[in-house]
């Protein structure tokens, strides 16, 4: 692999692992245009070991305040709303639902679901429903008003994000807005909720690769994948939960709309796979 193009990837998978654009759809569409051949599973395990570390670096101290506090040591952190002593297990309660999905249809899902036209199909039909979840009214603005049915909602949503093109981030974002909660509250769970996530599907790649070997020609690619997703994982995530304060998820519903409509009309033109 020519290390421009494991710079290029690891750029798009920091921006877009965070983002509620879908990293899958994007790391599976621009390189098949570009016609890149295939990094293989070690620049795989290198790209969501550098998004790891960014989800754990930021939210390090919510993840002390909230096991300390899960466990029964009273801790008050930065976060008011994470003292709660429940949120830790509703947080492991949300993530059953995607880590049996991910078991159970993982492989069906990286050899049948990753075409252009269930990937275009998938940015447009949920990006839809995210403006719908967006305009939804806000309820709550505090992780201490979770209950176990918001946490199992947003964690089956979660569940659905083993669709290519439905992103983690953005399907859980959705579901917790259409619970009532406010936009930074929503991606504090969301990012909360998708670091277990991460952390299994980076051992279970890491692994798989351990039994196959690290080739020798990845070694330099791996590392640059790890550091460079993983810095610009840790910028996007600042960027984002400052933004979400502001403003709407406007842009990125137009931007999924618009990304899902090229993708389907250059698969029906055969410029990529289809």
């Amino acid at each position: 692999m020519p290390l421009y193009q494991a710079i290029v990837l690891a750029i798009i998978q920091g921006f877009t692992e965070f983002l509620p654009v879908s990293s899958t759809a994007h790391l599976t569409i621009i390189p098949d245009l570009l016609g890149w051949k295939d990094p293989g599973l070690s620049f795989d395990v290198a790209l969501h070991l550098g998004t790891l570390v960014a989800v754990l670096v930021y939210f390090f101290r919510d993840w002390v305040q909230v096991i300390l506090n899960g466990i029964g040591i009273s801790y008050r952190g930065a976060r008011p709303d994470e003292n709660s002593r429940s949120l830790l297990w509703l947080l492991i309660l949300g993530t059953i639902p995607a880590a049996l999905a991910g078991l159970k249809f993982e492989k069906y899902a990286d050899q049948m679901l990753r075409t252009p036209y269930i990937i275009g199909s998938a940015m447009i039909v949920f990006g839809i429903l995210m403006w719908v979840a967006d305009r939804a009214s806000t309820a709550r603005n505090g992780l201490d008003q979770m209950t176990g049915f918001d946490a199992i909602v947003v964690g089956c949503a979660q569940a659905l994000a083993i669709v290519p093109g439905v992103s983690r981030s953005g399907i859980t974002l959705t579901a917790a807005r259409f619970r009532g909660f406010g936009r930074e509250a929503a991606a504090r769970f969301s990012f909360l909720l998708s670091t277990p996530i991460i952390a299994g599907a980076a051992a279970k790649k890491g692994y798989e690769l351990y039994k196959d070997g690290l080739p020798e020609d990845m070694r330099v690619p791996y590392l640059v994948g790890v550091l460079v997703s993983g810095i610009v994982g840790l910028l996007v995530i600042a960027f984002f939960m400052k933004y979400l304060r502001n403003h709407s998820l406007s842009v990125f519903v137009w931007y999924r709309i618009i990304f899902g409509i090229i993708v389907v009309a250059l698969a029906f033109f055969r410029v990529i796979g289809g």
